[in-house]
């Protein structure tokens, strides 16, 4: 068996950077290495959707020299990183204990695979393409969502039980909008926010769009459509935004482990299970208007 080769920082970004190009990234993001020295040596890395404090000091107990995430640390910029602030802390515990940090955010959800073929992967789904294609891409697989088919219909109901059965349990758990007892043949995904695909999703003919952080105004305005085309309703499931996204660390760490295994590198890689979705706890809701008092 030849001996394994440790390689450097520079070394496993470039392999990175193969999987997510910087370039596929939307303009308003930031993406790449965030900290980290090209030169220092990589034998362990950590997956994760958020670098907050919490995944940076599971890293440190881990003994990783690299955490991947999905989500930025510095979306919008700064002009500090004094350890006074949250996201200072982390830089400086990074520096600290020499582990790099890189981002693959909207170049990881446009790749094929990407976040939204983990996400498809982790409810059965079949993919049969992008739900908005990458007009730089020949082939016509890479963009942002995907258009999945059920090998068996399901109703919205059991549709929704499978995702959250499948996917990381969180106090919000899935949300529904629309018939349960509607059959789905065909769905759409998007991991992460995407009430800004509605468009695209109608344009798909699907029974079902699946995703996260879908707001009041935007499924309202869906439902109304429903009433307008009775003959294709569209039910929406909405889940943590978190949930959506962790199947992907999953399957970037398969995709590192095969380029180690080809590269002959002396590498492991994790991936987190800590939820670091921020809502904590749910209760369920018992009052109606009638049931409400009056206001003082």
């Amino acid at each position: 068996m030849p001996r394994q080769s440790v390689p450097r920082l520079s070394e496993v970004v470039a392999a990175l950077e193969k999987l997510w190009p910087a370039e596929r990234a939307e303009s308003w993001d930031a993406v790449g290495t965030v900290v980290g020295d090209p030169e220092q040596d990589v034998t362990r890395v950590l997956f994760a959707v958020d670098p907050v404090q919490e995944i940076v000091d599971e890293a440190v107990k881990l003994g990783a020299d690299l955490l991947v995430t999905h989500h930025p640390l510095y979306l919008r910029g700064t002009t500090t990183v004094a350890a006074s602030t949250f996201k200072g802390r982390v830089v400086h515990t990074l520096i600290k204990h020499d582990i790099a940090l890189h981002v693959a955010h909207t170049n990881a959800d446009r790749a094929d695979p990407g976040v939204s073929d983990a996400l498809a992967g982790a409810l059965d789904l079949r993919v049969v393409g992008p739900l908005v294609p990458d007009p730089t891409d020949p082939e016509g697989r890479r963009g942002l969502g995907r258009i999945c088919e059920l090998d068996h219909p399901l109703t919205v109901r059991d549709l929704a039980a499978r995702a959250a059965e499948r996917l990381p349990a969180t106090a919000q758990g899935i949300r529904v909008a629309g018939d349960p007892d509607a059959l789905v043949h065909r769905v759409a995904v998007s991991g992460g926010s995407g009430d800004s695909l509605f468009d695209d999703v109608r344009a798909a003919g699907v029974d079902a769009f699946l995703t996260a952080d879908l707001r009041h105004h935007p499924v309202s305005e869906a439902r109304a459509q429903n009433s307008q085309t009775p003959q294709k309703p569209l039910a929406l499931l909405d889940a943590a935004h978190w949930a959506t996204e962790w199947p992907w660390c999953e399957l970037a760490a398969a995709q590192l482990d095969e380029i180690s295994d080809r590269e002959g590198w002396d590498l492991r890689v994790h991936v987190s299970k800590t939820v670091t979705d921020p809502w904590t706890a749910h209760a369920a809701s018992t009052a109606t208007p009638d049931s409400m008092g009056a206001p003082n």
